[in-house]
């Protein structure tokens, strides 16, 4: 869950783990942790057509979720990071 100063979501204030409720390190509107941000439209042929869902997860909580899948995720290494 992502706080913001105004509506206009410009200054990050606060992030939260949907799942543990842990606060992650924000300084100065730059998330210091690693988390994962999920922001997904929800189309047609669904149960939620229309919604938009937003969620974040601190890196503990997703590597428990990855865990449990029954296709492991697709791993690629980057060489360069920006």
């Amino acid at each position: 869950m992502r706080v913001y100063l105004d509506e206009k979501e410009k200054e990050l204030v606060t992030v939260i783990c949907n799942q543990c409720k842990r606060e992650l390190l924000v300084e100065n509107g730059i998330l210091k942790e690693e988390c994962i941000h999920v922001s997904h439209d929800f189309g047609y042929f669904g149960q939620r057509d229309g919604e938009t869902h937003r969620f974040d997860l601190c890196e503990e909580c997703y590597n428990k979720m990855i865990a449990t899948l029954q296709i492991s995720v697709d791993k690629q290494e980057r060489r360069e990071l920006l």
